[in-house]
């Protein structure tokens, strides 16, 4: 027995395990800064370079297990440290890690420092320190307060995938934030024009709600067939029989409704009694003799006479 739940834990760990480790796979280097002069401040109010990371998963990532470093030959450099509720990723959301050299100042203050003008590798690794979850290589042409992003929040690989943006027109400098700044929905503005009076709305709203009638109607009349061939099973218990061996002619009938209603109203008529159920509230007199020595006045306080 010892050895079987010993082998059924070893499984849902090693279970849990895949599955984070399949979760942290979904981490992408999404916006890096290597010179800020005039750009985001950080939590002491100062300009360092920064790299943005993004969940691109629709579940919430914990990153406290991860490498990230800018030294191929070290990809252990900067561990993110445990205990830190905010290394917990939302589903597709960021999260900023400054790249400052002072991981004394908290979490998100990695021990490392960006190189302007020349190319910086920067890597994500996974718990193990081996595999490689996501990498860049942000040029050395970057020049200051510009940032080297996806064109798209986690999506697609190579060089093909990122863009040089310095804040103007659509290339926004967006940390902490979408890389594409949506103001409207295109889903949302093609049904409006192909459904102006919005008919075809009307007709998928009744359509939903009468298919979830339909199947809240099969579900009770499923309940209601288990609940009569339990009630049968029972019966042919009480005789000390069992329900299969009886010739179908022979087994009991399930008790109708009318039939319960008029054994509980015997019960109540001749017995003054019910079924202990919760939504059945018992109001019976009960006569006790007064004690003016347990009576509650005497526990209150007086005012002084005067």
């Amino acid at each position: 027995m010892k050895k079987k739940l010993l082998l059924i834990l070893v499984a849902v760990v090693a279970c849990a395990t895949v599955v984070s480790a399949q979760g942290r796979r979904g981490l992408r280097i999404n916006e890096v800064m290597v010179q800020n002069d005039s750009n985001y401040v950080d939590d002491y109010g100062c300009r360092t370079a920064w790299v943005e990371l993004f969940n691109s998963t629709f579940a919430p990532l914990e990153i406290s297990s991860v490498y990230i470093t800018n030294d191929k030959n070290n990809p252990k450099l900067y561990p993110v440290p445990l205990g830190d509720v905010n290394t917990e990723i939302p589903a597709r959301q960021h999260v900023i890690f400054w790249a400052d050299g002072q991981p004394s100042r908290g979490t998100f203050h990695m021990n490392f420092k960006l190189q302007p003008g020349q190319d910086n590798w920067i890597g994500v690794y996974d718990a193990d320190g081996i595999t490689l979850i996501d990498e860049v290589v942000i040029p050395a042409s970057l020049l200051p307060n510009t940032t080297y992003a996806r064109k798209a929040d986690g999506e697609g690989a190579g060089t093909e995938a990122w863009e040089v943006r310095d804040g103007t027109g659509n290339k926004y400098i967006t940390p902490s934030s979408n890389n594409i700044i949506k103001d409207t929905n295109g889903k949302v503005e093609m049904f409006s024009e192909q459904d102006e009076n919005g008919f075809a709305l009307t007709i998928m709203a009744m359509g939903i709600v009468f298919s979830a009638l339909l199947l809240l109607c099969i579900c009770f009349y499923i309940i209601s067939k288990i609940g009569e061939r339990v009630s049968r099973h029972n019966k042919a218990k009480s005789h000390g029989a069992k329900l299969t061996e009886l010739p179908k002619e022979a087994r009991p009938e399930h008790d109708s409704g009318e039939e319960i209603a008029a054994i509980v109203m015997a019960l109540h008529e001749h017995l003054d009694t019910h079924d202990q159920e919760s939504t059945v509230l018992t109001i019976n007199k009960v006569k006790r003799a007064y004690s003016p020595w347990n009576s509650k006045i005497y526990g209150l306080r007086e005012l002084p006479h005067r």
